[in-house]
């Protein structure tokens, strides 16, 4: 709706995970080259974990596209008990297709599946996405599927991203042996200060656009409000462009984010409050000492 009006060629801020947008903070480089590293060094289990919305599935993606001719990718991203047993999910990951009536048949044709690539020397990347979803019992399963591996080739490797409940499952005394097994982990932190306004001119600039359309109080105050967490982060963006558009404003303002801040507080599924810390505190008082606003009104 407003692209065209801010002379964008897409929208900078959707909430779908998109490769081309990924912006790669130290936190996000770090963590990207944990996992090039962990599939470089054939480790049988890598484990990335982050709060909800720090990019995660992002990276996922980027890594999906760079994956080389020497290996095969599958991704679960639907781990709820509902959608069927590990093996199913497996399966489907691959686009195997198969008549196994039952685990054990299941079992087999993974098994075949993971020989045949053997035999043309490409390694098996099994993805799990929103892995912290898995029952304990599952995460066993999974162990035990890596014990397809041959001899001393990690023909199978299993990356593990999720949520930082992930970390809490892996602890448990039932998976000690799962936990002994993981190789590389690493956990996404949100973006600071300075990375959260390099980040929104960083989408804005992919997007065709200016770094101008977003004052620097503007930037501010969406740190303040998101905490540097992407995907509020571009929530906040997109409503802000949303609401300039309605206004016939070219820039996005302190203003326009404050007023979007305040439709999150009243109407808005999670809306928003300000954060507390010596570090918000002083880019509260930055804010208000530039643009003389009361963010104790909101």
């Amino acid at each position: 709706m407003y692209t065209s009006f801010f002379g964008l060629v897409k929208k900078p801020f959707s909430l779908t995970p998109d490769p081309e947008f990924l912006y790669l903070s130290p936190n996000h480089k770090k963590a990207l080259t944990v996992l090039k590293y962990g599939l470089m060094s054939q480790a049988g289990f890598t484990v990335i974990t982050g709060a909800i919305g720090a990019g995660k599935t992002t990276l996922v993606r980027h890594i999906l596209n760079t994956i080389d001719e020497e290996s095969i990718a599958g991704l679960i991203s639907n781990t709820h008990t509902a959608f069927g047993d590990l093996l199913t999910w497996v399966l489907s990951a691959f686009n195997i297709e198969h008549d196994a009536r039952n685990k054990a048949e299941r079992y087999q044709k993974f098994v075949e599946f993971i020989q045949m690539e053997w035999a043309k020397q490409r390694r098996v990347i099994l993805i799990v996405d929103e892995a912290q979803n898995m029952e304990l019992q599952t995460l066993e399963e999974l162990r035990l599927l890596s014990n397809i591996n041959v001899g001393q080739d990690a023909v199978l490797q299993i990356v593990l991203v999720g949520q930082p409940e992930l970390l809490t499952k892996l602890q448990a005394p039932e998976l000690i042996q799962f936990a002994q097994r993981v190789s590389v982990g690493f956990n996404l932190s949100p973006l600071n200060f300075q990375e959260t306004k390099k980040y929104i001119y960083y989408r804005l600039l992919i997007a065709g656009g200016s770094t101008q359309l977003f004052t620097p109080s503007a930037c501010s105050a969406i740190y303040y409000f998101t905490t540097g967490v992407p995907r509020i982060i571009n929530n906040i963006c997109d409503l802000s462009l949303l609401f300039a558009f309605a206004e016939d404003e070219k820039i996005v303002s302190l203003q326009t984010v404050i007023e979007v801040i305040k439709e999150k507080k009243i109407g808005g599924i999670t809306p928003l409050d300000g954060r507390k810390g010596k570090a918000y505190e002083e880019i509260r008082k930055n804010i208000l000492a530039n643009d003389k606003i009361d963010l104790e009104l909101i």
